[in-house]
């Protein structure tokens, strides 16, 4: 996928897109899935990861939203990342199955390490 069609796609104004498209315009790297998967698998998967980031206390920018979009939409998606040039924050997209719309997107700092208590 090219990036400006990618940057087209994130021209949303919930505060997730809103990054991704910053980071994906200060340089990012991206990469985007060839092949759709269902709907249901991905919200299940991401769903499981939510809690797992929750448990450790790490709470993703919009990632419960995500997970619901995902499910409502119910047609097979096409995953994506972006990654920072500084690799401080990763954003997770959703596309439809043949890229042409954003699902949902949803995003967080890196590493996913959560830092030991003083």
């Amino acid at each position: 996928m090219e990036r400006r069609v990618l940057e087209s796609l994130l021209a949303g104004d919930d505060e997730a897109s809103v990054i991704a498209l910053d980071t994906l315009r200060s340089g990012a790297t991206y990469w985007v899935a060839e092949r759709a998967q269902p709907a249901g698998q991905h919200a299940g998967v991401f769903n499981r990861r939510l809690q797992r980031m929750r448990m450790h206390g790490l709470e993703p920018l919009g990632l419960e939203r995500a997970v619901q979009l995902v499910r409502e939409h119910g047609q097979p998606v096409r995953t994506g990342l972006i990654d920072a040039a500084d690799r401080k924050w990763t954003t997770l997209l959703f596309l439809a199955e043949d890229g042409s719309a954003l699902v949902a997107c949803a995003g967080w700092p890196l590493p996913l390490v959560r830092k030991p208590p003083l």
